[in-house]
């Protein structure tokens, strides 16, 4: 068996391993309740993002921003890979968000190429409001998706196959 073929089995075998043969009933509810309440939370922080005056791409990348990685620069590229678009799609984003005066565009210093985002305090504002918002929502209600998680990690979670000792 050629050595890439041995590392896909090996791979295959090491990550489903600790899966049953088949996916109980007790899992599909898990993964239901899971997405559900991920959706429900996603619905919500959209209509908290409008009713601060901003789509909820907008918000989106504003709290990406704010929220970047310590070190990690804000250039477009950045942004985009956080928010999962197409880098011509977060230069739109971004053109819209400078517009109304949340963000800026600058030139990196060192490498004329790049184009660096800061947020403005119009911005930062905005961003407050429906962070403030949603960081309330999950203390309040957060419980639940925790034990949505829970149930499909958790040992005495839905039944899977025994973990073979290593």
């Amino acid at each position: 068996m050629p050595a890439c073929a041995r590392v896909t089995a090996y791979i295959a075998l090491r990550y489903t391993e600790d899966m049953a043969a088949e996916i109980t009933t007790a899992e599909y509810r898990a993964l239901a309740e899971l997405r559900y309440l991920i959706r429900k939370f996603v619905g919500e922080g959209d209509a908290a993002a409008r009713a601060a005056g901003l789509k909820p791409q907008q918000y989106l990348l504003l709290l990406v921003l704010r929220g970047l990685p310590e070190g990690e620069e804000a250039t477009i590229r950045a942004l985009a890979d956080r928010l999962a678009l197409k880098h011509h799609s977060a230069v739109e984003l971004i053109d819209r968000l400078e517009t109304h005066g949340y963000v800026r565009r600058s030139r990196n210093r060192d490498d004329r190429r790049r184009v660096l985002v800061t947020l403005l305090p119009r911005g930062e504002k905005l961003l407050e409001q429906v962070a403030r918002d949603r960081i309330g929502e999950l203390r309040a209600s957060g419980a639940a998706l925790v034990n949505a998680i829970s149930a499909l990690l958790e040992v005495g979670g839905p039944p899977t196959a025994k973990k073979k000792p290593r």
